[in-house]
């Protein structure tokens, strides 16, 4: 049996920018989304996958070992390179 009280892990994240994930890193990938942020701000994949590429192994002496290609793909909430307002 478990125990009365079972303590989970979370993965959201902030206040004022609130960040969940989502996935698995042995599957077929993971997520991040982002709550929180003012529209008309510009943010392309592009922006995001130079962050991804700092990860790659041998950028630093405290990079992974990992020898996995990272690709970012926006999937909702931009617009022509712009955040987007989405309504909830």
């Amino acid at each position: 049996m478990f125990p009365a009280r079972v303590s989970r892990m979370s993965s959201l994240h902030g206040h004022l920018f609130r960040i969940s994930t989502f996935g698995e890193s042995h599957g077929g990938g993971v997520g991040v989304v982002i709550d929180g942020c003012p529209p008309q701000i510009p943010l392309t994949e592009a922006d995001l996958q130079y962050e991804l590429d700092r990860r790659r192994p041998g950028q630093s002496e405290v990079t992974t070992p990992r020898n996995e290609a990272d690709q970012c793909e926006i999937l909702s909430g931009t617009f022509e390179g712009v955040l987007s307002l989405i309504h909830h």
